[in-house]
């Protein structure tokens, strides 16, 4: 008689595997999908939404998602990570628009959201860069909501202004128009800026 022994699920087992295991309810599988791409997942919710407690909740809540239907994952669709990091995404969007009155908080200078960016600034140029960056953060937050909401969207989301018009359910005129008038006040404060600082 042919005994069938299943080989538990291991760290080195592609991502399409192991969430095809998922999908059979396999923990020891969930576990390890989960290592794998929580802190992207955290990143992204994270620059949409501004927030580290909600990112942490919409990571939860994608997660949960996850478990319920990796079953519903389709290879041949694309990959796992793709399809789990849209779910995160997807949730990320849907809180953000139901939060639509308040603008996120634009400070992305967390360690998880920079862990795509050049690990140290060893350079003068480089602070610089990072200094420059500081203060058009702290000039986007002078700017009236609904402009530094769109340009926030755009420059840190990296939102096409389609997406940010579908996402905040504005005309996609209202969202060029809002981008045109902050990005013209941020030249003018940016350039004043750069005046001061000779």
């Amino acid at each position: 008689m042919e005994m069938n022994i299943r080989v538990p699920a291991q760290p080195t087992d592609p991502d399409e595997d192991l969430l095809v295991r998922v999908g059979g309810r396999d923990k020891k599988a969930f576990e390890l999908f989960y290592d794998r791409f929580e802190r992207r997942a955290f990143s992204l919710a994270y620059r949409i939404v501004g927030e580290r407690s909600l990112a942490e909740d919409i990571v939860q809540e994608g997660f949960l998602s996850i478990w319920k239907n990796a079953g519903r994952y389709d290879p041949a669709r694309g990959s796992a990570g793709a399809w789990a990091l849209g779910i995160v995404r997807n949730r990320s969007i849907d809180v953000l628009r139901s939060r639509a009155s308040r603008t996120p908080d634009l400070d992305h200078d967390d360690d998880s959201t920079l862990e795509n960016r050049a690990s140290a600034l060893k350079t003068e140029e480089q602070a610089l860069q990072r200094e420059q960056d500081r203060e058009v953060r702290s000039r986007l937050s002078t700017l009236p909501e609904n402009q530094s909401k769109v340009i926030g969207l755009a420059f840190y989301g990296g939102f096409s202004q389609t997406e940010i018009s579908d996402m905040l359910e504005l005309p996609l005129g209202t969202v060029k128009g809002r981008m045109r008038l902050g990005m013209e006040k941020l030249r003018v404060e940016l350039g004043s800026y750069e005046g001061e600082a000779k």
